[in-house]
């Protein structure tokens, strides 16, 4: 069973996750900003996660690439070079002067990519050869959107390979001196791909079962854990979520089969995983349900609550969370943590604003995907001291 969060726990009370001192609950989600310009994070970054590192905060950063094919948007960092790598280390820098602890999610999109963003303009690699439907675009290097292209199915012997290509970027992470590693498995990327029943139509060892679907994440868990400890990995992953087509017949028996493999992992290793991060369903790209076939908030609410009782350890939640909702998820023990995003993205001081219930900035959706190494970006203000302090929570 999973850990139960003490009486009387608020998002605010301090929380030991695995190995970390926590001084309160609220998470900076993953968020692609595309502002690592040509792949490599750039001094806007560092000043970007400054800004909303906390004393003993925790800060997930966005999808970052762990090999060349791995993207699907422009201007997304990579961590698979060394120039790479050396340029992290400023921005982990940055986040630990502030006395935060971060993590760098390792990413591929799969099949969400484009040959614009591929070596050598080849089709993007993904669990199937089924493209995403037109009822996605793809945002291209012009600003533009296009249709997803028909993918390439990885052949099974590939598969070791990008195994192998997380496994060396969470070598990397740790190298830049990142706390440990986020493995993204959700909204229908790479990972997703081979999870879910809707898009993995495979006829090898990765495909049709339960077990074979859950294959490849699990073989990346054990790769990233046996490189770099148990104890500095996190897993997210969204059974429920659609996104970009990530459908399965039976979301919560997925739920259920990840969390029983990984819940077996850290009995075999003797060591936990730092957290299980999920998302809720009424997440979208958008902010509103793109199929229109979600479950009501009790329907939803309920599916979290099973994985959470089913996961032995540290459980964080996100997706449309506000802070009423926060405060309830953590009182009612259905999560340890909570991770906000797009109130993150308008608030870099969004902890301190959240503990004194203090009016929040309202964040502009068409500079989420720019450039600008500050407009929609670093030059949202705080709440008493402007804008670019420093050391917005010294008060916390």
């Amino acid at each position: 069973m999973a850990e139960s969060t003490e009486k009387g726990a608020t998002l605010f009370s301090p929380y030991k996750m695995g190995k970390f001192n926590l001084s309160h609950r609220v998470v900076l989600a993953p968020m692609t900003r595309c502002r690592a310009l040509n792949g490599i994070p750039r001094p806007a970054l560092a000043t970007y996660y400054a800004q909303r590192s906390t004393p003993g905060g925790f800060l997930i950063t966005e999808g970052t690439l762990v090999s060349p094919t791995a993207p699907g948007f422009p201007h997304v960092p990579g961590i698979y070079n060394e120039e790479q790598v050396e340029a992290w280390k400023m921005v982990v820098d940055a986040a630990h002067a502030n006395g935060a602890i971060i993590f760098c999610q390792l990413w591929h999109v799969g099949r969400a990519s484009h040959q614009v963003y591929q070596p050598g303009g080849v089709a993007p690699i993904s669990s199937t050869d089924v493209p995403i439907s037109g009822r996605w675009r793809i945002l291209m290097p012009d600003g533009s959107y296009a249709k997803y292209p028909k993918p390439r199915p990885l052949q099974t012997y590939e598969i070791v390979e990008v195994v192998e290509d997380y496994r060396r970027a969470a070598v990397n992470a740790i190298r830049a001196g990142f706390d440990g590693i986020e493995i993204h498995g959700a909204h229908g990327y790479l990972i997703d791909q081979f999870l879910k029943d809707g898009i993995n139509n495979r006829s090898d060892e990765y495909g049709g079962s339960l077990a074979n679907r859950c294959r490849f994440l699990m073989e990346v868990v054990q790769a990233v854990s046996a490189a770099i400890g148990a104890e500095r990995v996190g897993v997210r992953i969204s059974p429920a979520i659609d996104h970009l087509d990530a459908t399965d017949s039976d979301p919560l028996n997925l739920g259920l089969a990840v969390i029983e493999r990984l819940n077996k992992i850290q009995e075999d290793v003797g060591e936990k995983l730092t957290y299980l991060h999920i998302t809720q369903p009424r997440y979208t790209a958008y902010g509103q349900t793109e199929s229109g076939k979600a479950g009501t908030e009790d329907e939803e609410a309920e599916l979290l609550r099973t994985w959470r009782k089913s996961y032995e350890g540290s459980f964080i939640s996100s997706g449309g969370f506000t802070r009423e909702l926060g405060l309830q998820a953590v009182a009612q023990g259905d999560a340890d943590l909570v991770s906000y995003g797009r109130l993150f993205i308008a608030n870099p001081d969004l902890v301190y604003r959240l503990k004194v219930n203090a009016p929040l900035n309202k964040y502009i959706r068409k500079t989420f995907y720019t450039q600008d190494p500050v407009v929609g970006y670093t030059d949202y203000s705080f709440l008493n001291k402007g804008t670019g302090s420093p050391d917005p929570h010294s008060r916390l």
